[in-house]
């Protein structure tokens, strides 16, 4: 799994994750969600990733996930 997948699959199951925790303990965890979407404009314009830093130094290896074929 690239990079780029992988950070992907994170801020998906971040979504998940707010959502349940909305659900289940508190409706504050919004907020949460709110902060995952932010982060993925942010990410978007500026190219800095906090998720893409971490998972980057844990191997996951460079690559693009939307190639055009």
């Amino acid at each position: 799994m690239t990079l780029d997948r992988a950070v992907l699959v994170f801020a998906g199951i971040m979504v998940l994750l707010s959502v349940v925790l909305t659900w289940t303990v508190s409706v504050y965890f919004l907020w949460f969600t709110v902060f995952i979407g932010v982060n993925l404009i942010q990410s978007a314009f500026t190219g800095f990733c906090p998720a893409a830093i971490v998972l980057g130094k844990l191997g996951f290896p460079a690559g693009c996930a939307f190639e055009a074929k």
